[in-house]
């Protein structure tokens, strides 16, 4: 039996990953639960679950929570409480479902307790990748990818001679916006952006698929999992979302993983690994599903695209001023105080005034991280 934790367990991956246990009581103990400060949510969770140790975002939604909670659970708080949850629960895997750089820090303590990683915030690799990647070696630990797309090259790549890999192809469905011109972008509303044709995600990720971030993210993501250069991976845009991602190889083989829009199989799989099981997801029918369609990437119609590459070739803390200049910026627009445009125009900017430090240490990479955050709330 798995001993499960799950950082972020109210938002879009965390609720769908308890579901996915909760069809196979007998081979999950779930002893850990993170969020943030859903604490209506997070109380269901613990009494369906009945983790030892609990962690909330706030000292005062802590509070509250213990007032609820079954005897025996242990409540914790903050960023420490979320490493606690991470390394101190006794988990032999943790699932790193948050959003954002947060998941870093408790990431790499997961990691020192020796605790195998289902990870889902892509942040944690664009931020320090290079130190991630070492410390799981060093570890021993296995880092299985939730995200679908990695989900999809992991599952490609079983069996396969890393060496005869040409290229990797990342798929995206191009978003809330996908039809739309860049002059039709300028005055669209939160809930607007926030409309995503194929997947139910949470606000941020969801916006960060409409300006093609979450592509970028992805791409340094892949970087680091699959071991390939920049110039060795694509993206192309296809709309329905049914091939998740795909290998070509030397030999111009191409192979592909295909499925309904449904985050409970890259969860599953990632949760079994090297097993299948029976998936609650719908089947994929590809006569009813039609025909599948394929576009090149326009990186004048998304330049947070192009400015991810860009980062992604320049290295070190480019790609954590990156991530986190967008994520101030797009925080001031779910709360309305600059226009959608405005996000690729603050990265931009922030970037700009950036000189990349090749191969920071973990200190280094989070002032960066500071300075970028300080930099987008001025813009």
């Amino acid at each position: 039996m798995k001993k499960i934790a799950v950082l972020g367990s109210t938002g879009s991956i965390g609720t769908q990953t308890l579901d996915v246990i909760s069809r196979e009581p007998d081979s999950y103990e779930v002893v850990g639960l993170a969020a943030g400060n859903n604490v209506d949510l997070l109380l269901e969770q613990v009494r369906a679950f009945r983790p030892k140790l609990v962690s909330v975002g706030t000292k005062e939604a802590a509070e509250a929570l213990k007032l609820q909670v079954p005897s025996g659970v242990k409540v914790v708080h903050g960023e420490e409480g979320l490493i606690e949850v991470a390394a101190g629960s006794g988990a032999t895997y943790v699932v790193c479902a948050l959003i954002g750089s947060i998941g870093l820090r408790s990431t790499l303590a997961a990691i020192d307790a020796g605790a195998d990683i289902g990870l889902a915030n892509k942040e944690t690799l664009v931020t320090a990748g290079h130190i991630v990647m070492q410390r799981a070696k060093e570890m021993g630990v296995a880092l299985l990818p939730v995200d679908s797309e990695h989900s999809a090259i992991f599952q490609c790549l079983n069996g396969e001679n890393t060496k005869a890999i040409k290229r990797l192809v990342l798929t995206a469905s191009g978003g809330s916006f996908r039809n739309r011109t860049r002059e039709e972008l300028r005055g669209v509303t939160v809930e607007d952006a926030l409309k995503h044709p194929n997947w139910r995600m949470g606000a941020k990720i969801t916006i960060d698929s409409a300006t093609m971030v979450n592509k970028g993210l992805e791409v340094m993501e892949a970087h680091w999992l699959f071991g390939l250069p920049y110039d060795r991976i694509d993206v192309v845009l296809h709309p329905e979302s049914i091939i998740h991602s795909m290998v070509e190889f030397v030999d111009t083989s191409v192979m592909a993983q295909l499925g309904n829009p449904d985050m409970r199989v890259p969860i599953q799989y990632a949760l079994t690994y090297p097993e299948r099981k029976p998936s609650p997801a719908t089947p994929l029918d590809l006569l009813a599903a039609g025909s599948l369609n394929f576009r090149p990437m326009d990186f004048e119609r998304f330049p947070c695209l192009r400015m991810a590459y860009e980062a992604g070739r320049a290295g070190g803390t480019a790609t954590t001023v990156f991530n986190a200049a967008n994520e101030i910026a797009v925080a001031r627009f779910l709360k309305g105080e600059i226009a959608f445009l405005a996000i690729e125009d603050i990265i931009s900017e922030v970037l700009s005034r950036h000189d990349a430090i090749a191969t920071p240490d973990l200190e280094t990479i989070l002032e960066a991280d500071r300075w970028a955050r300080l930099e987008a709330f001025s813009r």
